[in-house]
């Protein structure tokens, strides 16, 4: 199965203060991290990968843009480099188109069963009635 590798160029990064604990750094170190990419300047990912990214992963999309944060460790390179991470995971699970669903009809013999089945149950009932 191919891949999707973007090149980092076409990545941009903004940095702020990230939530939780921390400890007395917390609020002095910038070490939430969002991505930025634009969907329709990329030159490596073909259109329809695209446009299924965009239906599937629409909570990212802001206008153009895809945004994904990370400020799950304190460190700002381990979470810049985990949202690239996301983002290549994203773009590979939309890589192929989903499978059409093909139409069946049921066996003859599942048919046969179900029938069975159904009479069955309704002698069972029939049984059960009080006869006055």
């Amino acid at each position: 199965m191919e891949k999707i590798s973007l090149p980092f160029s076409e990545f941009t990064f903004t940095y702020s203060r990230s939530g939780g604990a921390g400890g007395q750094n917390v609020n002095k170190v910038n070490s939430k991290v969002t991505l930025h990419w634009n969907l329709l300047q990329d030159s490596v990912c073909p259109a329809p990968v695209k446009e299924r990214f965009k239906n599937r992963f629409s909570r990212f999309v802001v206008g153009d843009e895809v945004q994904i944060t990370s400020q799950e460790s304190r460190s700002q390179k381990v979470n810049q480099d985990e949202c690239i991470q996301k983002l290549h995971s994203m773009l590979n699970s939309v890589l192929r188109p989903p499978k059409m669903r093909k139409a069946t009809k049921p066996t003859r013999s599942s048919i046969k069963k179900r029938l069975e089945s159904k009479k069955k149950d309704s002698l069972k009932k029939e049984n059960r009635k009080k006869i006055y």
